[in-house]
């Protein structure tokens, strides 16, 4: 299994090359994340020194879903703090990062499959910002986020992500942010913070990373036939969706590493993906 250890080692003269940006996929877990200094904050924060600097960020979050394709196109997104029963300190949180409209509309118009609507009233959910301020804390990198269709399946997502490719040599990094095995209504809340996961939990975080490593992303997108384990690893799809927009991505030479592979609280994980071509 490759390691984020390894991605480092692996892009140690990536800055000095003229290579595509790396496709991340983000297990962002709790909102908590955003402001602690833990293994999985500490990992984004080194992956962001690991990688060439983005132009903007392209986001793909778990938590914003709509009927058709959207996208943030305002000067400067709200910073949006859609949870509850946090510490106040979380809700006093600002990312103050720039939109970039012209970027928001290039990709729309790239897009051919859908519709892409431009939006200027959503913002940066926390699968966007949590992540993000602990990357680049000074806020100035453009962030953008791309609306999840909830009325589409898997395999629309997955073709839709293809045609994101050519950001990827105007220097956008594309993110996309949820997790692979998300089951609340399952939490073990007397182990929130304890690396614990369910047998089912465990075999499918090691039946989701397989598939990755041999890049058997059919079987990813057909992921509701993977057994009475997936049902529960996957019980909605909001937060496994923008693992196939990463996927989408991945070039025929590319290959995927993965850091965070964490279970937590029983029924979710934090595994984590860097996709590059080297």
């Amino acid at each position: 299994m490759t390691t984020l250890s390894d991605f480092k080692k692996f892009t140690t003269n990536l800055k000095k090359q003229d290579h595509l940006m790396p496709v991340l996929f983000i297990g962002h877990g709790s909102p908590m994340n955003g402001i602690e200094h833990n293994q999985f904050s500490e990992n984004w924060a080194n992956l962001a020194k690991e990688i060439p600097l983005p132009t903007a960020i392209l986001v793909v979050s778990a938590h914003w879903l709509s009927r058709g394709t959207k996208i943030t196109a305002m000067d400067f997104p709200q910073t949006i703090h859609d949870f509850g029963g946090f510490p106040q300190e979380l809700f006093d949180v600002q990312y103050p990062a720039p939109g970039n409209p012209q970027l928001a509309q290039e990709t729309a118009s790239i897009i051919k499959s859908t519709n892409v609507e431009l939006n200027h009233d959503w913002g940066l959910d926390h699968g966007a910002w949590t992540v993000i301020r602990n990357m680049y804390p000074d806020a100035k990198v453009p962030v953008l986020q791309l609306s999840i269709d909830y009325t589409k399946g898997p395999q629309f997502h997955y073709e839709l992500a293809k045609e994101l490719s050519l950001l990827r040599n105007k220097g956008v990094l594309i993110m996309g942010s949820g997790n692979m095995v998300h089951n609340l209504r399952m939490v073990s809340f007397d182990k929130i913070d304890t690396e614990f996961g369910f047998d089912w939990a465990i075999e499918m975080n090691e039946v989701f990373k397989k598939n990755i490593i041999s890049r058997n992303h059919q079987a990813l997108i057909n992921y509701e036939n993977l057994g009475t384990a997936a049902k529960l690893a996957v019980p909605t799809p909001d937060h496994y969706y923008p693992l196939l927009y990463s996927l989408g991505l991945q070039g025929k030479d590319e290959e995927a590493y993965i850091f965070n592979d964490k279970l937590m609280a029983g029924s979710l994980t934090m595994t984590s993906l860097v996709i590059n071509a080297g």
